[in-house]
């Protein structure tokens, strides 16, 4: 009797939960698939040649198709996508909640709408894990190109520091100013030539080769200043995007970055680094002044922490123009200090957090090892 009852209470089970399939068979196949992809996902992380193996031959001939397919459209077709998702979203939670207050069976109209919104956010989030995520588990642009990125020495930070600020203070007088002394760099120029940007540094180092793109600008920039992003990558179109918005002393380098991702080079410290290097390999003013100001950013803020007194001193050696350009985009960035802000950089710390960058947006600094060790000989020499 005791056996008959289980094995009635086992089917009326299953029947429950068939039946619970059936209610959205097509969003719980969905949720199952990608539920899938992002435990395997998890569970590979430790295995550096499956995902080394990954990204070479499957996310970067991915990569490169739909950046090249995209590159066919003057807009972000990434900006579009993710407009029309943003809109989407909060047309379907309206209907969906006109539809439970209309229909009788309200329990049946609110499993599946949590349905749809769960299938469709982790369907992303996989996406996300394959076609980003395991670059952070193979081999990254240190390992790929053999360069040193280890400790440095406060006297190698200070000379490297002093390279970098003597070289914005040569570009300073090359760039464009407006009538307040500040650089007004053509952002469309820089953005019509950035196909260009890569063409020496890829020789150089073949694993930053991939196809000749321009970064594209972001419409709607001012948005993207809120969230305190000068730029992203968006790995379900591959393109490069950037913020036209602030002020564009800096934006040669950005763009740089980001189109360091688009080659595959996923960490952000690594991507400074790679910008850098390309900026300043391309030669053109607007490009290396940008460079050197992103690199004095980051090695005088190391620099600062190191050895005050020769921060001091080197920081006294910057042009008046130089030090106009800092406080413009000082200024600039003071604007969009809220709440929104605070919160998107929690956000993308805790993202960073997620795929193992364990210092967090503080992770950007770290290429000031790979600055050091690369252009330490010129420093030398530079000083003669």
């Amino acid at each position: 009797m005791v056996y008959d009852n289980g094995m009635e209470n086992t089917g009326t089970q299953k029947r429950g939960l068939a039946a619970i399939f059936r209610l959205c068979p097509a969003r719980h196949a969905l949720l199952l698939v990608s539920a899938l992809v992002v435990v395997l996902h998890l569970l590979t992380r430790g295995s550096h040649a499956l995902n080394a193996a990954l990204s070479q031959r499957f996310v970067r001939p991915v990569h490169r198709a739909l950046s090249t397919l995209c590159a066919r459209v003057p807009f972000s077709v990434a900006e579009v996508l993710l407009g029309l998702a943003a809109a989407g979203l909060v047309v379907y939670i309206i209907l969906s909640v006109a539809r439970v207050i209309r229909r009788p069976n309200k329990g049946r109209q609110v499993y599946i709408t949590i349905m749809t919104l769960a299938a469709f956010g982790l369907a992303v989030y996989a996406g996300f894990c394959l076609l980003w995520g395991v670059y952070y588990y193979g081999d990254d642009f240190a390992s790929a190109s053999g360069l040193e990125d280890g400790a440095v020495s406060t006297e190698e930070l200070t000379a490297v520091t002093e390279y970098f600020a003597a070289l914005a203070n040569a570009y300073a007088a090359q760039v464009p100013r407006d009538e307040n002394g500040v650089c007004a760099t053509d952002r469309g120029a820089v953005l019509a030539r950035s196909a260009e940007l890569y063409e020496q540094t890829e020789r150089q180092f073949p694993c930053l080769a991939g196809p000749p793109l321009r970064a594209k600008g972001v419409y709607f920039s001012r948005v993207m200043s809120y969230t305190d992003f000068t730029g992203f990558f968006f790995p379900f179109t591959a393109e490069a995007n950037v913020n036209t918005d602030f002020p564009p002393s800096l934006f040669a380098a950005t763009v740089g970055h980001e189109l360091a991702h688009q080659r595959g080079v996923a960490k952000e410290q690594e991507a400074n680094f790679v910008s850098v290097l390309a900026c300043l390999n391309y030669g053109q003013a607007d490009f290396v002044y940008s460079a050197a100001l992103l690199a004095y950013t980051h090695l005088g803020n190391a620099l600062y922490t190191a050895d005050r007194e020769a921060w001091e001193r080197v920081y006294d050696s910057l042009d008046e123009a130089v030090r106009l350009d800092f406080a413009a985009n000082r200024a600039y960035w003071r604007q969009f200090d809220t709440p929104v802000q605070a919160v998107s950089n929690t956000v993308y710390e805790g993202f960073l957090h997620s795929y193992d960058q364990v210092l967090g947006l503080r992770s950007y600094g770290a290429c000031v090892d790979l600055l050091v060790h690369y252009y330490y000989d010129d420093a030398l020499a530079a000083r003669g």
